[in-house]
C-alpha cells in the first residue's frame, strides 16, 4: 500500500465525496453480490495496494480481465467497503486507516488524512533505515530533473524505479508535484525536508554535474 503523503507520501488530501456514486450509482442499491464479484473485489483490491499512481477503470477492467461495468461496480464495493459504511455483502463493516480515492482520473488507496501525523512520525523517525543505493541514485535524477516523471527516471537508470519512488515518497523526500495533463504521467520533484537532510538551503547549491560525468553533461540531457 502506498503511504505519501508515505507520500509521507505527502500527497494532497482531500476529502472522499460520495465516490461511490461517481463510478456506479446502481451498485450500492445491489444487496445480492455473487461470489465472482467477491472474488474480483479481492482482486482490485490486491492491485490497488501495490499501485503507484492512480489506476483508470480501462486500465484495471484489463489488468483483471472483467468488464469496465464490473469493475465500476466493484471499485463502488471497495470505497463502502474501507469507509465502514458496508461491505460486499451489505454488512456494516469498520472504517479503515486507509480509503480509495479517485484521483486524477483513477482510483488508489491512500492513508487517511485523520492518521498523517502518526504515519510521517512512523516513517520519518521511528523507521530511520538507511537508503539503498538505488534509492540515493533514483534521488540524484530527481533532484537534478525535476520534474520528473518516473518513466524518464527509469530512462536515465536504465532499470524499473517504482519501488525506488515509492520509498522515497514514504520518506518524504519527494513529491508528486503534478500529473501531466496528455499523458497522465505523475511528475516528481523533491521536498524541503531532503534541504533540511543536505544542510542547503536550495537545489542552486547542489554540486554541479559537468565535473563528476564524462565528457561534461553530454549524454545526460540526452536521455530525456
Amino acid at each position: 500500500m502506498t503511504i505519501r503523503d508515505p507520500t509521507t507520501d505527502s500527497r494532497s488530501r482531500t476529502p472522499q465525496t460520495d465516490a461511490a456514486a461517481s463510478v456506479a450509482p446502481a451498485a450500492r442499491e445491489t444487496a445480492a453480490v455473487s461470489s465472482d464479484d467477491h472474488a474480483l473485489d479481492r482482486q482490485l483490491e490486491a492491485v490497488l495496494m501495490v499501485a503507484d499512481e492512480p489506476q483508470g477503470l480501462v486500465h484495471l477492467a484489463t489488468a483483471v480481465g472483467r468488464p469496465i461495468a464490473e469493475v465500476a461496480a466493484s471499485v463502488a464495493r471497495l470505497v463502502a467497503d474501507f469507509d465502514g459504511l458496508r461491505s460486499a455483502d451489505g454488512t456494516k463493516t469498520v472504517r479503515r486507516g486507509f480509503e480509495l480515492r479517485e484521483i486524477a482520473g483513477g482510483w488508489r488507496i491512500y492513508v487517511r488524512a485523520t492518521h498523517d501525523e502518526l504515519v510521517t512520525d512512523f516513517v520519518l523517525t521511528q523507521n530511520p533505515s538507511r537508503l539503498s543505493q538505488a534509492a540515493l541514485e533514483t534521488l540524484a535524477v530527481i533532484a537534478y530533473k525535476q520534474p520528473i516523471s518516473r518513466g524518464q527516471v527509469a530512462s536515465i537508470r536504465a532499470v524499473n524505479v517504482d519501488s525506488v519512488v515509492r520509498t522515497l515518497l514514504g520518506r518524504g523526500l519527494v513529491t508528486e508535484a503534478f500529473t501531466d495533463s496528455e499523458t497522465g504521467a505523475i511528475n516528481y520533484a523533491t521536498t524541503d525536508l531532503l534541504l533540511t537532510q543536505l544542510g542547503i538551503n536550495s537545489l542552486d547549491e547542489l554540486p554541479h554535474l559537468s565535473p563528476l560525468l564524462d565528457g561534461g553533461t553530454d549524454g545526460f540531457e540526452d536521455l530525456l
